[in-house]
């Protein structure tokens, strides 16, 4: 009981630090091209990885790992961040906010593929409900969409979905940073070569917002949330705790609304209740 408490913790905590990713992808990408900011913000990472790798003196991975970490790869440091980034530049972050609502989805279901748990079928309806609950909040007043970013906002929750699971299970044996830290070294070589090729002309150009939104997913989407969210899906488990990222599009609308100001409407809090609430049920299923 303890072991998933501090597991809910964990991957809370993640979910609060991923709510900024998509509006920092969505600022960056205004100063940089999507493949730039896909590797740059990766190799970045990967040489902070290194530091705490080297730090504390951690074991390489056993060959047999290689695979599974290529998956988190992938997913996590190559797929996700440039499916979005390419998105974004077609729709809107609000938009996009709609399909980060099937991601839960996405990652229990890879849970049952990939990390072999059987929630039971009380989880999947509480499951699909709060992820109609989030895309239909999102979608109400939501404009800028195009049928490509769209698509690509399709894949970019697929392959997370896969990314989160695979590095879930890697996890429970070699630890969440550890997991994150190597894939982000595996993937370093290709994500070096790709920022030098697709170096932009003139850095003195980037406003102060785009290289605010690159720090940040840099450190905090592409190496920080990792740590507290592999962390909270290992122990809490994968697609239990992974239902907490409905609450993603809440914490990110009351961050804009903190920082920027933004009005909270009636419609918001009644369907974070709703979608609190398939939490809670889909916790207890699964």
């Amino acid at each position: 009981m303890t072991l998933r408490l501090g597991g809910w913790g964990s991957g809370l905590l993640g979910v609060i630090i991923f709510s900024g990713s998509l509006p920092a992808t969505r600022v960056a990408v205004a100063g940089f091209s999507p493949m730039f900011l896909t590797s740059v913000r990766a190799v970045i990472a990967a040489a902070l990885a290194a530091l705490l790798l080297l730090a504390l003196r951690q074991r390489r991975p056993q060959r047999s790992d290689i695979g599974p970490l290529a998956l988190v790869a992938i997913g996590g440091v190559i797929g996700f961040p440039l499916l979005t980034a390419l998105a974004l530049q077609r729709i809107t972050a609000a938009h996009s906010i709609v399909f980060i609502g099937f991601l839960p989805l996405a990652t229990a279901i890879f849970g049952v593929l990939r990390g072999g748990e059987r929630p039971r079928p009380a989880f999947w309806l509480f499951s699909i409900l709060g992820a109609v609950a989030v895309a239909g909040f999102a979608r109400y007043g939501s404009e800028g969409g195009t049928m490509r970013g769209d698509l690509l906002m399709i894949a970019a929750i697929l392959v997370c979905g896969l990314g989160y699971a695979e590095g879930a299970t890697l996890s429970r044996r070699l630890g969440g940073w550890q997991v994150i830290s190597w894939a982000l070294l595996l993937s370093l070589p290709v994500m070096a070569a790709i920022a030098l090729a697709s170096w932009p002309d003139d850095l003195g150009r980037v406003g102060r917002p785009a290289w605010i939104g690159l720090a940040y997913v840099s450190v905090f989407s592409m190496l920080v949330g990792f740590v507290f969210w592999y962390r909270g899906l290992a122990t809490g488990g994968i697609a239990r705790v992974g239902q907490l990222q409905l609450l993603q599009p809440f914490f990110g609308f009351l961050l804009a609304a903190i920082l920027l100001g933004e009005p909270i409407g009636w419609t918001m809090v009644a369907s974070a209740a709703v979608v609190v609430a398939c939490v809670s049920g889909a916790k207890r299923f699964a």
